[in-house]
């Protein structure tokens, strides 16, 4: 059987290197002021972070049936005998549903999974199902696999402004102010696809602190069975000066030099919902052996 991975921007993974790894990239839907954008085709985080700042309208949507559908038709028409489909978590968006329905009528050739995971640790997901199609596995097998080990990670966000979560209706503008005024900064948790309130502190650098203290607290205990070379610990951010994103990758690498820590910015349809300069840290179980495939 040959077996395509096929996954969205949610997951960090740009169309270029999707390309260059054999992985099949949907671009997701962002819409600005009422007009749609494809994220990369049409949209950058430049132009989205500029949006962002000038407070404009601005959404995230689901890929449309008809872009779905014909990305799959065209990926089986390529040579392939099935598709293993990735895309962000149920437990955030409607995409994953539809796709599940939409796949009923392919005969089993495409397998949607449902693995509750979003970005950094969605990427994670996207290149485990690679490797272990590279291995010969089925995508029923992959897909197995992959749900087996959905809640395996934990992401750690931090919100520099409460501006955009006030329009998701999370906190109200009164609150929101005050904050704002005590220099209060939310740490959210996303864990199976739910985000959650994970603590509150003033300032930046205190959030970071927090975030890694629960990274470290994790790896002693919610993995402390999982043998270091099949877990990964990276960043995300939705940072608009390279210093910034860098500086947080040297200060999140200080405090696990065991671990090769990257750096990805957080997908369009993912800032668009939390606003300009988050940072996050996410911890995860992989399949891979990470000491070799980093």
């Amino acid at each position: 059987m040959k077996t395509a991975v096929m996954t969205d921007t949610n997951s960090g993974i740009t169309l270029e290197e999707g390309k260059n790894n054999g992985i099949f990239v949907l671009p997701m839907p962002v819409i600005i002021d009422g007009k749609d954008y494809l994220e990369e085709v049409n949209l950058s985080h430049e132009m989205l972070y500029q949006a962002l700042n000038e407070n404009r309208e601005i959404s995230s949507s689901q890929p449309s049936p008809d872009m779905l559908l014909k990305m799959w038709d065209d990926i089986l028409a390529d040579g392939y005998d099935e598709i293993v489909y990735i895309p962000m978590t149920s437990g955030l968006s409607g995409a994953c549903a539809t796709a599940k329905g939409l796949a009923l009528e392919y005969d089993g050739k495409i397998h949607v999974v449902d693995n509750h995971r979003i970005s950094l640790t969605l990427l994670d997901s996207v290149y485990d199902a690679k490797y272990l199609a590279e291995k010969g596995l089925t995508a029923e097998q992959i897909k197995e696999n992959l749900e087996n080990n959905a809640y395996m990670n934990d992401i750690y966000i931090t919100l520099h402004s409460l501006q955009r979560i006030v329009k998701t209706g999370r906190i109200t503008s009164a609150g929101a102010a005050i904050a704002t005024v005590l220099g209060i900064k939310p740490v959210l948790k996303i864990q199976g696809g739910k985000l959650d309130a994970f603590a509150k502190a003033r300032g930046m650098k205190k959030c970071e602190s927090i975030m890694i203290e629960a990274v470290r607290n994790d790896l002693v205990g919610k993995y402390a069975s999982v043998p270091p070379e099949h877990l990964t610990i990276n960043t995300a951010g939705t940072f608009e000066k390279k210093q910034d994103a860098e500086e947080w990758v040297g200060t999140v690498q200080e405090a696990f030099p065991d671990y090769i820590v990257q750096y990805r910015p957080l997908s369009c349809s993912i800032a668009c919902h939390i606003g300009t300069n988050t940072k996050g840290i996410a911890v995860d179980r992989v399949e891979r052996n990470t000491s070799v495939s980093k």
